[in-house]
């Protein structure tokens, strides 16, 4: 009974992880984050963050096809292998793809959207069109993009995981990310 209930708990978690695995591990390379600063510093507004935002929307979409792999193995599982395992692989991969799929009927949508990168170029184009200072210098900072010469505030949108290496390490980094699922932590008071 214990090493059923230890197979099933291990495939619940491969199943909850393999979705993840483009936006743990693919964005964390030393490569992918060359133009941008360390975690957890503000990053400047430029192109390359505005492609960021669409590689990370990419990689989110690419989880359900990193999901389909454990969902296969678990339905082998169920059928000529362990059952208790099986059944955790294909419960648990079964519910991330339902869960990212439910965003198209309504509920949480993912934490990098083609609707956060626009607003990025808008700040980044009202930026150079109308200065708030004789030096702006766009940021996107935890909570808000400010300027970060006279820290006026420009977009009241909280930053969201970017795929950077953490500062606080590969485990508690990847915790946090699990936990948030990418999403801010943190917000400006009266955001909701």
């Amino acid at each position: 009974m214990l090493g059923s209930i230890i197979l099933f708990i291990l495939g619940c978690f491969i199943g909850f992880i393999s979705p993840r695995l483009p936006v743990l591990i693919i964005t964390r390379a030393k490569g992918f984050n060359y133009h941008f600063s360390q975690h957890p510093e503000p990053i400047s507004l430029s192109p390359h963050l505005t492609q960021r935002l669409m590689h990370m929307r990419t990689f989110y979409w690419l989880g359900i096809g990193f999901a389909l792999i454990p969902i296969a193995a678990g339905y082998t599982s169920l059928v000529w292998g362990s059952a208790s395992l099986g059944f955790g692989l294909w419960l648990s991969s079964g519910w991330s793809i339902i869960s990212k799929l439910q965003t198209f009927i309504g509920g949480n949508h993912p934490a990098w959207t083609y609707d956060m990168a626009v607003r990025l170029q808008v700040v980044m184009n009202n930026s150079k069109q109308d200065p708030c200072c004789d030096f702006p210098e766009p940021e996107w900072q935890l909570t808000a993009v400010r300027c970060a010469s006279c820290n006026i505030t420009l977009d009241e949108m909280a930053r969201p995981d970017l795929g950077r290496k953490r500062s606080d390490g590969f485990i508690m980094g990847s915790i946090r990310i699990l936990a948030s699922d990418g999403h801010p932590i943190v917000s400006e008071p009266g955001n909701d």
